[in-house]
């Protein structure tokens, strides 16, 4: 009996990878923060499992990896980030995780800014937390650029999964015919401001390729001190710059402590004209569940705050 039963195993042993010939496996990605994870699945669909790391309303700079993800990259076939050192934890969790996935930088091929003064600021329990780099990072700000990061998903699960290829294509293709529809909306609701009217306030210099793309000005506390809440004489320079640049607005972040931005509301004497989504998608109940309501919320709520008297 003992010697039919272990037959019978090794027969079922031998069969399974016959069997899974027919049920083809998904790819596995990984993707680092939130946006990039929507564009992943737009080009991925049902052909894809997907792992994000980075969370809704979550600040990749600050994000402390967990041991679950060093075993998601572990069984990943492709990772995909940012780059331009937007990702601070991702080069040791890919060390300790000794994937061997390849690991995409979407940004590639992306007509970089230079950082303004080396590094931008995050305000985290109402201090200014200081993240050095020599480009800007936050390029999917332009739907331009947004294009850039889905051709490279594109190019790289097609180099993991060529027999999807073709879907990986399609799906991509009118994706980047949605992006065109996004980004001539956005362009023509600047367009219907006046010239003068075109300067907001934000928590953190991450609106920097949006700025350039679409004309309207960002004035961000970029010289706060990095050791103590915000002084006088900062607040005094900043409203000083406000008012110097007229400008219309002011607006919060989700991913951004509010107390700085509240002190420099009240002491400019403007209401913050709602919150603007920089670095990381809402949950799927908020503004923003995906990159293009996440633009087209941002383009309203700037307008609205640029129109009002």
């Amino acid at each position: 009996m003992i010697r039919q039963l272990s037959t019978a195993l090794l027969c079922s042993v031998i069969s399974l990878p016959s069997q899974a010939v027919f049920a083809q496996e998904k790819l596995q990605v990984v993707a680092s923060f939130s946006i990039i994870g929507d564009f992943a699945q737009k080009v991925g669909g049902d052909l894809i499992e997907l792992r994000t790391l980075v969370g809704p309303n979550g600040d990749a700079h600050v994000y402390e990896p967990r041991p679950a993800d060093a075993i998601a990259l572990a069984g990943a076939d492709v990772v995909l980030n940012n780059g331009l050192e937007f990702e601070g934890f991702l080069d040791r969790l890919i060390t300790a995780s000794a994937t061997k996935a390849e690991i995409v930088t979407l940004s590639d091929g992306i007509e970089t800014r230079e950082e303004p003064g080396g590094g931008h600021y995050h305000f985290i329990d109402g201090q200014a937390v200081f993240h050095a780099g020599a480009y800007d990072p936050h390029a999917w700000q332009s739907v331009a650029n947004a294009k850039i990061y889905v051709e490279n998903i594109v190019e790289a699960f097609c180099a993991a999964d060529a027999a999807s290829c073709e879907a990986y294509t399609a799906a991509g293709n009118t994706y980047l015919g949605e992006l065109d529809d996004l980004h001539a909306q956005i362009l023509e609701s600047v367009a219907a401001l006046p010239e003068h009217r075109r300067t907001v306030v934000v928590a953190h210099n991450a609106f920097g390729y949006f700025e350039g793309e679409y004309g309207i000005h960002f004035i961000s506390p970029q010289g706060v001190s990095t050791e103590s809440e915000a002084s006088a004489a900062d607040v005094a320079g900043l409203i000083r710059d406000i008012r110097d640049q007229n400008a219309g607005a002011i607006f919060s972040e989700n991913i951004a402590d509010t107390r700085l931005i509240d002190q420099i509301a009240a002491e400019a004497g403007l209401p913050i004209s709602g919150v603007l989504y920089s670095d990381a998608l809402s949950g799927p109940d908020g503004a923003a569940p995906s990159y293009i309501a996440m633009m087209q919320h941002n383009a309203q709520v700037i307008t609205a705050g640029l129109a009002a008297d």
